[in-house]
């Protein structure tokens, strides 16, 4: 089996695995949760993805990959620290409810979109030919990426399913303005 089948073949397995472990233990407690809650939950797991700075740490990956997988690894580097700090700033500002749904609705979309642009830098730099290259941190696109990923769309999806505290203030404020109006 080349390196490029090999790689898919896992990358697949990997959304497998967490989508068989998602459903059966994740996905029902998160929807007994009250909204704030689920959210908090996967926001504490997306609040460690500073860890993708290693594929821009020298000695981790090859030195021997082609220069489009520096465009990957760069996009991937700080696209997973900048979800990972908006994911730490609404763990910090749970107090202040409208200000961690801010920062929820950022992590998710900062997150999202960086998984997608990772997916296709990966495919332009041809990765999954490469995928050994990647040295130790070839276990985050097989076994955390599809985690993340899913976490991201239950997100969405809770996010869409209940009116968050949030948006029940930003109601209850425009209701007391429209009650002034009268």
């Amino acid at each position: 089996m080349n390196d490029a089948l090999l790689f898919q073949l896992q990358l697949v397995l990997g959304y497998v695995a967490w989508m068989l472990c998602f459903s059966v233990y994740i996905w029902p407690k998160l929807r007994s949760m009250a909204p704030f809650d689920a959210q908090r939950a996967i926001a504490t797991l997306h609040s460690f993805r500073f860890f993708g700075l290693v594929f821009i740490l020298p000695g981790v990956v090859s030195p021997l990959l082609p220069t489009q997988f520096a465009t990957f690894a760069v996009f991937a580097a700080y696209g997973d620290f900048a979800t990972g700090v908006l994911a730490m700033l609404a763990l910090l500002t749970a107090r202040i409810r409208l200000l961690f749904w801010l920062f929820v609705a950022a992590f998710n979309l900062v997150g999202t979109s960086d998984l997608i642009l990772d997916y296709y830098h990966a495919i332009q730099a041809d990765l999954p030919a490469r995928a050994g290259a990647l040295g130790a941190a070839y276990a985050i696109p097989i076994i955390y990426v599809p985690l993340l990923m899913i976490t991201h769309v239950a997100a969405f999806y809770l996010l869409l399913r209940s009116r968050p505290e949030a948006t029940r203030v930003a109601l209850s404020i425009r209701r007391v303005g429209d009650v002034g109006h009268q």
